[in-house]
């Protein structure tokens, strides 16, 4: 047995930093994003189901206690973590979870879209060793920040919180615009959510965990091409965000790192298309945002003979194709961040701008 009070502090101090990261960096977020973000810590706070919405009024009331409370910690510090008769910092997570009371639990840290730090404490599900990384599975999530990314590396293994996830594929399936409609409903078609031509979300309320289960593989394999592509390194990209935070310098090297390893040999595409998922297929171009669609063109022309003949021989040649191309991307942006702290920044966006900007059909960084 461990020391309840010891765990309950604990959680009290991972929560309060993951406070601290809401009330420093909710900013980072545009307006629909941020609603959409509030919305759904609401629900987590509250226990609510991702298809249970809450009344106006109270989240709006929910949102301006929310914030008056993150401008009472606007010069706060993160707090060390007191575990195992020890004061940790936050990013020690090896010795944080060796000393975690409860050994059910998994602490994880890091930092995310411009550089918002990330903590949480989740409940282990399920450890998948893998010949290339292990996957660890997360369920009841005790302590979070707002961002919540559903997928990560952390020491060296792929990190899958499903809790995020299953409000992630909700809001997704929910917000898909028009023109990513028809691979969504082929991919949902074969989950059996459909009535009389149309979606049916009481049958999607009760399949949403089986979809959630079967598509983890998607996020699993991202995670996994991110380990095995070397072009753009974490450390490059890392790089790059401390210096230019928020900006589309920052967006668009996250988003060729990206594609680059989806499209790695050992990447997801390569594992879709081996397994023959055509699902999942159809699920990775319905969530493709805009940007990742300007890097991988040749994905939606594929996709469209693929859904009469089903031969998979089109999405592999249309994969080999991005990663070529994105591989020279990468290579650029890699060159480029080396002049950071040697060249003016007014420079470093301008070549940005003429070598990578430019010849993607994409506005220039301001």
């Amino acid at each position: 047995m461990y020391d309840y009070s010891e765990m309950s502090r604990l959680r009290a101090d991972i929560q309060h930093n993951c406070d601290i990261s809401d009330a420093r960096d909710h900013g980072i977020y545009s307006m629909c994003t941020m609603v959409l973000k509030l919305r759904n810590h609401y629900k987590w706070e509250k226990g609510l189901q991702p298809w249970e919405e809450p009344a106006s009024g109270d989240l709006l009331d929910w949102i301006e206690s929310k914030e008056n409370y993150w401008a009472s910690l606007s010069a706060a510090q993160f707090r060390p973590l007191s575990a195992g008769g020890k004061n940790l910092e936050p990013l020690d997570l090896e010795e944080i979870n060796a000393a975690v009371p409860n050994k059910l639990l998994l602490y994880g840290a890091g930092y995310g879209r411009s550089l918002k730090a990330i903590f949480f404490l989740a409940e282990k599900l399920e450890h998948r060793p893998g010949p290339a990384c292990p996957v660890i599975l997360l369920g009841r999530e005790w302590a979070r920040e707002m961002a919540s990314p559903f997928a990560m590396v952390q020491d060296g293994t792929v990190i899958i919180r499903r809790e995020s996830l299953r409000f992630f594929m909700w809001d997704q399936i929910q917000e898909v615009n028009s023109s990513c409609r028809t691979s969504l409903n082929h991919a949902l078609r074969s989950y059996g959510v459909f009535s009389n031509g149309s979606l049916d979300h009481r049958l999607l309320k009760t399949r949403l965990d089986s979809i959630v289960d079967q598509e983890m593989d998607l996020f699993i394999h991202h995670e996994l091409g991110e380990t095995r592509q070397d072009t753009l390194s974490s450390e490059t990209l890392q790089r790059i965000i401390g210096h230019f935070p928020g900006t589309v310098v920052e967006f668009v090297s996250r988003a060729v790192k990206d594609i680059h390893a989806d499209t790695h040999p050992d990447g997801l595409m390569a594992f879709l298309i081996k397994e023959q998922r055509e699902s999942s297929l159809g699920f990775y171009l319905a969530f493709l945002d805009a940007l990742r669609s300007k890097l991988f063109p040749e994905i939606t022309p594929a996709w469209r003979i693929f859904v009469v003949d089903h031969d998979w021989r089109h999405i592999a040649k249309a994969r080999h194709s991005c990663w070529v191309r994105n591989r020279a991307i990468a290579r650029q942006i890699t060159a480029i961040a080396e002049m950071i702290g040697n060249e003016p920044d007014q420079q470093i966006v301008a070549r940005f701008a003429k070598e990578i900007l430019r010849p993607l059909g994409l506005d220039t960084p301001h």
